[in-house]
């Protein structure tokens, strides 16, 4: 009898060489996927709150100069009405004066708040079910 060599066949399920390669690439891939999806996050994040500073800083710029917009206009306000009494005093008196800048300045206020309250009211009304 010849004895044949024995082949030594390959199937592609058994483990060899190759596919502890392969397994290993696979799992390199995914460390590596890994580590850059968690650079893009902190990247990302970094960013985010780059943003958020500038956004913040904006914000708090822009209340600053409406704050200070807001007491420029309050006082030029109440120049107006020292000078408006300053005009009636030699006509009525230095209270009659006072007194009849204070009743219109309270004339004023009760008629802006009465259209405040009619712009709630139509807004009530057109929000309403």
């Amino acid at each position: 009898m010849i004895e044949e060599p024995a082949e030594t066949a390959v199937t592609p399920h058994t483990e060899g060489p190759e596919e502890a390669a392969r397994q290993e690439s696979v799992g390199e891939a995914f460390k590596r996927v890994y580590e850059d999806a968690r650079a893009y996050a902190a990247a990302e994040a970094k960013k985010q709150k780059l943003r958020l500073g500038l956004i913040m800083a904006g914000v708090r710029n822009a209340a600053i100069f409406g704050i200070a917009a807001f007491l420029m206009i309050f006082a030029s306000l109440v120049a107006l009405l020292v000078g408006l009494i300053h005009v009636f005093e030699p006509m009525i008196g230095p209270l009659g004066a006072a007194l009849a800048v204070f009743a219109a300045g309270i004339i004023v206020a009760i008629v802006l708040l009465l259209l405040a309250k009619g712009c709630i009211s139509r807004m009530k009304k057109a929000i309403a079910p």
